[in-house]
């Protein structure tokens, strides 16, 4: 098996779209938050790759093409922002300060439980850049001297308990208006929570995507301060 997934170019993708397929057909059968696809999918991966004895590297060699089709994707993420264009100029200022805040927030409650539980330097920046993009949160961690792989698992972990949890979160804390509610699932949970946030409604897709730009640009300009801290 692993041999296959080494010389097939294709074996790992469809994998991973039978992974999601499987996912789908469980949330639609049962309609439960934790059935979420992407929880599936990534379960449903690792399990295949357990059983068959099939390496990582493998794996990844035969599904490298999904990973090119991650930048058009973010990049579409600006169609439905453009069409809520008359929102964002209405709440430019209040958009603004609260995303500032959530992203200097973040990055607070990182320092504080880095003191708490005495972990390293590396550790913490490592960290750091947990609720912002793949690419941006990896080049940080690189940058002051974390370990990328170890912010990628993080950057994953976090976009799937926002994807997973955001509706029970909104509910939970009241949380009622879309602008607000998009703002939040981006600002925490990047582009994964942002496919939730599109599900939930237009406004709350586009005020995500705005959060997960303007988020990993506050966080680049934040890391280079809270970097220092610990």
């Amino acid at each position: 098996m692993n041999d296959i997934f080494l010389n097939s170019a294709y074996a790992g993708v469809v994998l991973t779209f039978l992974g999601y397929w499987i996912g789908l057909r469980l949330k639609r059968r049962f309609k439960k938050t934790l059935f979420n696809p992407l929880i599936i999918a990534t379960v449903f991966v690792i399990l295949v790759l357990l059983l068959c004895h099939i390496d990582y590297e493998s794996y990844n060699h035969s599904a490298k093409y999904l990973s090119y089709l991650l930048t058009p994707a973010t990049v579409a993420l600006a169609i439905p922002l453009y069409m809520q264009m008359d929102t964002l100029k209405k709440n430019l200022k209040a958009i603004l300060i609260s995303l500032t805040a959530g992203a200097f927030a973040g990055m607070a409650s990182i320092c504080a439980m880095s003191a708490l539980f005495g972990i390293t330097h590396a550790q913490y920046v490592t960290l750091l850049p947990k609720s912002i993009t793949m690419a941006i949160g990896t080049a940080l961690a690189e940058e002051y001297g974390g370990y990328p792989a170890i912010t990628v698992a993080a950057i994953v972990l976090t976009g799937l308990t926002g994807n997973v949890f955001a509706e029970s979160f909104a509910k939970l804390f009241r949380i009622k208006d879309p602008v607000a509610k998009g703002l939040a699932i981006g600002a925490s949970s990047h582009a994964v929570g942002t496919a939730k946030a599109m599900e939930i409604g237009e406004v709350e897709g586009a005020m995500s995507s705005l959060a997960i730009v303007i988020s990993g640009l506050l966080t680049v300009i934040g890391a280079s301060i809270f970097a220092m801290l610990w």
